[in-house]
């Protein structure tokens, strides 16, 4: 018997010592946001509000590979009036580990005009890997995509950055990992419909896979709080620029400290 519960041990140990570790997967600080979360949005083209927009973070968190997720749903649509001019409905989902803050699946459905596009990616975090379709593609680690980056820099304690400050990330678009750099630009007071609010002024240098359609930069204002919540996004398009301004918010983690009024 003791022969026997020997070569157990020594066999337990081998397969122990030559196993490949498991990643012990990282845990983020969030103070900014959480379950239940909505911010809604009109979407302005000079004087004309075009659309409205919405960042919803559902009531319930959802499971993916047995880790707790926020299911976040970004969504804008123009205006019925205008269906006939432009029609817009689009969907971003994405899977954002509660822990983490990164995210296991990410899907688009777009529906803009004539043109359709629906796109499914699974992230495999542990591996370092990401499945569209058919394919597999190499990844870094906790890779982002577009919609989920935005929640991981609000985790950020930006009260630690200055002017001129980039904070970089990593963001898959299609079928390659590009780096996603986020420039800090000045501290402002701006006034949209939700209130007046102390903000941080952004630009995330996005090459692919944005929200928004773009051939220059696109400006992110977040309060200048825990919260750090969009306040306003600007984005130049081929015929100008649109603007996405808060109207009304709820369901916050805590109080908006740099609204003013």
């Amino acid at each position: 018997m003791k022969f026997i519960l020997l070569t157990f041990s020594l066999l337990c140990l081998y397969y122990w010592g030559n196993a490949e570790p498991i990643m012990e997967i990282r845990k983020v600080e969030n103070n900014a946001f959480g379950l239940g979360e909505t911010l809604e949005y009109d979407i302005v083209y000079g004087w004309i509000t075009a659309g409205r927009g919405s960042f919803k973070i559902m009531p319930e968190p959802v499971f993916v590979n047995d880790r707790a997720c926020f299911d976040v749903r970004y969504e804008v649509h123009s205006l019925k009036k205008l269906d006939w001019l432009y029609r817009v409905k689009d969907i971003y989902i994405t899977k954002i580990d509660t822990l983490g803050i990164f995210p296991w699946e990410y899907e688009q459905r777009i529906r803009e005009g004539n043109y359709k596009r629906d796109v499914f990616t699974k992230f495999d975090q542990i591996n370092h890997k990401a499945f569209v379709k058919k394919d597999t593609f190499e990844i870094k680690e906790y890779v982002q995509d577009i919609a989920s980056a935005m929640y991981y820099l609000r985790t950020y304690d930006l009260s630690l950055y200055k002017k001129g400050d980039v904070i970089s990330l990593y963001n898959f678009y299609k079928d390659s990992t590009y780096t996603l750099d986020v420039r800090i630009h000045s501290r402002e007071t701006i006034e949209v419909e939700a209130g007046t609010f102390r903000t941080i002024k952004l630009e995330p240098m996005v090459k692919k896979g944005g929200l928004f359609k773009n051939d220059g930069s696109i400006v992110i204002w977040l309060s200048d709080d825990e919260r750090k919540i969009p306040v306003l996004v600007e984005s130049k398009v081929f015929i100008g620029s649109i603007g996405v301004e808060l109207v009304r918010f709820k369901g916050l983690r805590g109080e908006v400290n740099a609204k003013i009024d």
